[in-house]
C-alpha cells in the first residue's frame, strides 16, 4: 500500500518542497523543488515578516499548491513546517492565516530544539556518521543549528538565532567584507555560541558534518573545480576536502558580489550570505581544531520524512 506525502519546509531564505511516494519504510521522489522567498528579508531583526516578503511567500506556496494538487495530496499528508523567520515573528499568526485562506497550506511552527532534531534525521538518512562524535550544523538563513551526535543517536543540540540573512543585516556593510565587520562578525560568533563550546569540550566531535543549503554550493564550486563536472544528484554524502573549503573561502572573501556569481558552482541565492556563512564555517573549523568536513545534502524535510516513514 503506498501513499504519496508532501513536506514543506519554510526557511527564511528559500521554501522547499518534497513529494514522495511512501512504501512501506521507503520512499520514491516524485517532485523536489526549492524557490526563494527570502521571507526574512527587511523585518528578521525587527521580528517582523514584511508585507513583501509576505506576497513572495505566498507567490511561491502556490505554486506549491499547484504541484501537491497535481500529485493528488491530501491535506493530511501535507506538511509544511515554519522555521526561524515566522517561529520569532510578532506578526506569526497573521502571516500563517494569511497563507491558511489564501493557499489551503496549513504552518506547523517549531521551534529550535525539534528543528534541529528533524536536521539529524535527515543528515543520518543521508550521511554515514559512523560511531564516532560529529558536530552537525545546518546554516539557516535565520537560525543556525548545531547537533552533536553519531550514527545512533543524539548527544547534544541547539538552535542559535544566528542565521545568514541576520548576520548579513548586521555585518555585511560593505561587500568585499571589510577586515573590521569581520572582526566584529568573529567577536560576535565568540559571544553567542558560548554553549557550543561547553558541548565541544563534553563531547569532543572528531569531524564537522554540514548539511545542504551553504554546503551543498561549497560542494557544487569543489566538484567543478577538482573535476569539471557537477556531482550526481543521487548522491547524498559528501566529502568536503578541508583544503578546498579554504580555497573556495579565500575567493569568496576576497570577491565582491558580481564576482562571486562568476565562481563555477555559485548560485544567486546564496552568492551574498555565503560570505558570512564561510566565516562561521571557518570560526567552528579553527576553534574546534576539526581537520574534516563531510556534507549531506537532505536536512529538515528529509528529517520529517525519516520521522512519517518510521510511523
Amino acid at each position: 500500500m503506498s501513499t504519496r506525502l508532501g513536506i514543506i519546509d519554510l526557511g527564511t531564505n528559500t521554501f522547499h518542497l518534497l513529494i514522495v511516494e511512501k512504501q512501506g519504510s521507503d520512499f520514491t521522489t516524485l517532485f523536489h523543488e526549492s524557490r526563494p522567498a527570502r521571507i526574512g528579508l527587511g523585518g528578521i531583526n525587527k521580528k517582523l515578516i514584511t508585507a513583501e516578503a509576505t506576497e513572495r511567500a505566498i507567490d511561491v506556496l502556490l505554486f506549491f499548491r499547484e504541484k501537491l494538487n497535481s500529485y493528488e495530496i491530501s491535506s493530511d499528508n501535507t506538511f509544511a513546517f515554519g522555521t526561524s523567520a515566522i517561529r520569532n515573528a510578532d506578526n506569526q499568526a497573521a502571516f500563517c492565516e494569511e497563507v491558511l485562506t489564501k493557499t489551503g497550506i496549513q504552518i506547523n511552527v517549531i521551534d529550535g530544539n525539534r528543528e534541529a532534531e528533524y536536521i539529524y534525521y535527515g543528515v543520518r538518512r543521508a550521511a554515514d556518521l559512523g560511531d564516532s562524535n560529529s558536530l552537525i550544523m545546518d546554516i539557516g538563513g535565520g537560525s543556525v543549528e548545531f547537533i552533536i551526535g553519531n550514527k545512533s543517536q543524539i548527544f547534544w543540540k541547539q538552535s542559535f538565532e544566528i542565521g545568514g540573512q541576520r548576520l548579513m543585516e548586521k555585518f555585511m556593510r560593505k561587500d568585499p567584507l571589510s577586515q573590521a565587520d569581520r572582526k566584529n562578525l568573529y567577536n560576535y560568533f565568540e559571544e553567542n555560541l558560548i554553549p557550543l563550546w561547553n558541548a565541544v569540550h563534553q563531547y569532543a566531535p572528531v569531524k564537522l558534518v554540514g548539511s545542504s543549503g551553504t554546503f551543498d554550493t561549497l560542494v557544487d564550486i569543489d566538484f567543478h573545480h577538482r573535476t569539471k563536472s557537477w556531482p550526481s544528484k543521487n548522491q547524498t554524502d559528501f566529502d568536503l576536502p578541508i583544503d578546498e573549503f579554504y580555497r573556495t573561502y579565500a575567493l569568496v572573501l576576497s570577491a565582491n558580489h558580481d564576482e562571486r556569481m562568476r565562481i563555477p558552482g555559485m548560485i544567486e541565492l546564496r552568492v551574498d550570505m555565503i560570505v558570512v556563512a564561510v566565516c562561521l564555517i571557518d570560526y567552528v573549523l579553527k576553534s574546534f581544531g576539526i581537520k574534516q568536513i563531510q556534507v549531506s545534502s537532505y536536512a529538515l524535510k528529509e528529517g520529517v520524512l525519516a520521522q512519517l516513514l518510521a510511523r
